[in-house]
C-alpha cells in the first residue's frame, strides 16, 4: 500500500482514502485495482451499485476528477456518503449529519408524546426515551479514525 493511502475496514465495509497532491491519482488507483484483484483472487464481488466515491477537494481551481472504474464500470461520485452511521460531506461540515440525528429524534420524541397522551406511567416513558431516543445524539460519538497522531 502506498503511504498517501488508507483503507479504513470495519466488518464488510471498507473505506479506501487516497491523498492526491500535484494532480497524481495513479497511487489512488492502483490500491483500488489492488483491491479489485485481491476480491477476484479471493473469489469476492464487488457490488459497483454500492460502490461510490467522494471527492474532497480544497483546492482554489478545481479541475474535474476522471471518473474510476471498476471491471468496466464507472463508479459513481457522490457529494455525501454515509459510514458507521455518520454522514459525511464533500465539505466535511457536520450539517448533513446534524440534520440527519436532529430529524431521527423528532421522529421518536413524537412517539414518547403519543404514549404520554396515553397516560402510560413515568417509568415506562422513561425506559422509553432512554432506550430509543437517548443515544441519538450519541450515536457518532465512538466512531473514529484510530491512527498516530503527527505534529
Amino acid at each position: 500500500m502506498h503511504n498517501s493511502n488508507h483503507i479504513i475496514k470495519y466488518a464488510s465495509d471498507r473505506i479506501v482514502v487516497g491523498l492526491i497532491s500535484k494532480n497524481n491519482e495513479s497511487a489512488y488507483r492502483e490500491e483500488v485495482r489492488r483491491i479489485t484483484a485481491w476480491c477476484k483472487a479471493n473469489n469476492l464481488s464487488l457490488n459497483i451499485n454500492k460502490n461510490k466515491e467522494m471527492v474532497v477537494d480544497f483546492r482554489r481551481s478545481q479541475s474535474g476528477h476522471s471518473p474510476l472504474f471498476i471491471d468496466g464500470s464507472s463508479v459513481e461520485i457522490v457529494k455525501s456518503t454515509k459510514f458507521l452511521g455518520v454522514h459525511l460531506a464533500e465539505n466535511l461540515t457536520w450539517s448533513l449529519n446534524t440534520s440527519s440525528i436532529s430529524k431521527k429524534a423528532q421522529q421518536h420524541l413524537y412517539f414518547l408524546r403519543r404514549l404520554r397522551k396515553a397516560h402510560l406511567p413515568p417509568p415506562i416513558l422513561n425506559m422509553f426515551y432512554r432506550g430509543t431516543i437517548e443515544g441519538i445524539p450519541s450515536s457518532c460519538i465512538t466512531t473514529r479514525i484510530s491512527r498516530p497522531c503527527s505534529v
